[in-house]
């Protein structure tokens, strides 16, 4: 059974086999968590991001998939990268974000990566509201058959950590 952690703090601090990104479908960097892992991470997260662009994605990632790379400088053995819906009050996509929880862990799983930590997908620039985004982050980790022994959601503020918390129970 997987065991759900609740931390607030920053995601490039997490000692883990695995640091989920928040990503862009380009792979090459970005805002907020994306810009924050690619920083600490240093260049070698890039240049297999772009080996990936080269080769595989050509046109991007897709929403709600999800494919990892080395974690360069950060306390973890690989970065899986994920791409999040944008939020939209007259499409309801949240399928896409519950698949990027289920798609991280199954990258995980393929990895074998025990130790996962997740940003609160979607829910910064992409405008998820935050009390939504942590019930589907939550039903969804909860529903998905994994290895993954931990799944550490590191959120950002108090609010996120609040929210997650509700969810989480």
């Amino acid at each position: 059974m997987t065991t759900l952690t609740l931390v607030q703090g920053d995601i490039t601090r997490q000692s883990v086999d695995a640091i989920v990104n928040a990503a862009n479908s380009s792979l090459l960097g970005g805002g907020g968590v994306d810009g924050a892992i690619h920083r600490r991470g240093g260049p070698d997260i890039l240049e297999e991001c772009r080996r990936l662009r080269a080769s595989r994605y050509g046109r991007g990632l897709p929403t709600g998939r999800a494919v990892a790379t080395t974690a360069g400088n950060l306390d973890a053995r690989w970065v899986i990268h994920t791409v999040g819906p944008v939020w939209s009050d007259t499409e309801d996509r949240s399928a896409l974000l519950a698949s990027c929880y289920r798609e991280s862990l199954r990258v995980a799983d393929e990895l074998g990566a025990r130790t996962v930590a997740f940003p609160a997908i979607s829910t910064g620039v992409y405008g998820w509201p935050l009390d939504d985004g942590a019930r589907i982050a939550v039903e969804t980790v909860r529903a998905t058959d994994t290895a993954v022994e931990e799944v550490r959601f590191v959120l950002f503020d108090q609010r996120a950590h609040d929210a997650f918390a509700r969810q989480a129970g």
